[in-house]
C-alpha cells in the first residue's frame, strides 16, 4: 500500500509576495457544476503541505494546506484537512458507537496503520449523520478564512473491500462537497485516482494528489481537474517523475513523510 492511500496527521511573507497572492484570490472562478462561485487555487504555484503543524510559509508559496485546527495563512491560498472518512487517532469515542464500521464478528474495523477506526458510510441515514459532524468542521473552515476544504480517506473503500463500496464513497463526498459549497468552500478530490473521472459528477472542484508522480497517477487528475491539482511527494524519484512531466503545469512538492514543522527534526522541502 503506497503513502499516497494512507498518509494523515492528525506568517508572514515579503510584501510584495502577498500583494500578489492577496491580489489572485479576489478573483473567484466558478468551480464544478452546482458548485455556484468559489475560488480554485492557482495553477502551478508555489505550494506547501504543513499537515504536521503550521509555520510561516517559505518565500514564493502561495497555496497552503492545514488541519483545520490551525489558522489559514495570510494572503495565501489556503485549503482546510479534514479526516472525513475515518476517525483520528484517540478520538473514535467522539463518535455514536453505531457510526463505527464494525466486521462480522462485531469488531470495529481499523485502519491499523495510522490506528483510526472506520466510519460506516454504507447506509444514508448514516452517511447524513456522519456529515452532520463532518460539516461543522468544514464550517469551522469556512469561519476561520479558509478558500478550499480537503476531506481525506476518499479512498477508505479501496482498503477495505469487504464493507465499503465506491458509490458509498461517492454518495458521502457529494454531501460534503454541497455542504462545503455552501459555505463559499471549493473542495479537493483527495489521492483516489479511482474515481478521479467522477469528480464533477459528485461535487469536487481540484485535486490534491500525494505520489501521483511516484505512480504515475497525475495524468488521472489531470484529465479531470486539468492544471488545478496539487501534488505532494515523498521520495526524490516520485519528485523527479512529478516534475519532469508535469512541473511545467502543476503545483508540485516534496515534504518528508511525517509534514515535520520548519525548524523541527525530520522536516525537508523541495520543489521542482
Amino acid at each position: 500500500m503506497s503513502l499516497n492511500h494512507v498518509l494523515r496527521t492528525g506568517m508572514t511573507v515579503t510584501a510584495a509576495l502577498a500583494a500578489t497572492a492577496a491580489a489572485a484570490l479576489l478573483a473567484p472562478a466558478p468551480a464544478s457544476a452546482g458548485a455556484g462561485a468559489v475560488t480554485l487555487p492557482p495553477s502551478h504555484a508555489g505550494f506547501d503541505y504543513q499537515l504536521g503543524g503550521a509555520y510561516t510559509p517559505p518565500a514564493g508559496v502561495r497555496i497552503v494546506s492545514r488541519d483545520h485546527t490551525a489558522a489559514p495563512a495570510p494572503g495565501l491560498y489556503n485549503i482546510c484537512y479534514i479526516n472525513a472518512f475515518q476517525a483520528q487517532p484517540g478520538a473514535e469515542e467522539e463518535w455514536d458507537d453505531d457510526l463505527l464500521l464494525r466486521d462480522s464478528a462485531g469488531d470495529v474495523v481499523r485502519d491499523d496503520d495510522w490506528d483510526e477506526a472506520v466510519l460506516d458510510i454504507r447506509t444514508a441515514a448514516k452517511r447524513e449523520r456522519i456529515a452532520a459532524k463532518v460539516d461543522a468542521w468544514i464550517d469551522d473552515c469556512a469561519d476561520k478564512g479558509f478558500q478550499a476544504v480537503e476531506p481525506d480517506n476518499y479512498d477508505t473503500f479501496t482498503r477495505f473491500p469487504d464493507h465499503l463500496t465506491a458509490q458509498q464513497a461517492k454518495a458521502f463526498i457529494a454531501l460534503l462537497a454541497d455542504h462545503a459549497h455552501g459555505r463559499g468552500l471549493a473542495v479537493a478530490q483527495k489521492n483516489t485516482a479511482e474515481l478521479a473521472g467522477s469528480g464533477k459528477e459528485t461535487g469536487l472542484d481540484f485535486a490534491v494528489a500525494e505520489e501521483c508522480g511516484a505512480w504515475d497517477e497525475c495524468g488521472d487528475f489531470t484529465a479531470e481537474y486539468g492544471d488545478k491539482v496539487v501534488v505532494v511527494e515523498y521520495s526524490a524519484s516520485g519528485l523527479d517523475a512529478a516534475c519532469a512531466q508535469w512541473g511545467e503545469r502543476l503545483s508540485i512538492v516534496r515534504r518528508d513523510v511525517g509534514v515535520a514543522p520548519a525548524g523541527s527534526g525530520g522536516y525537508l522541502r523541495e520543489t521542482c
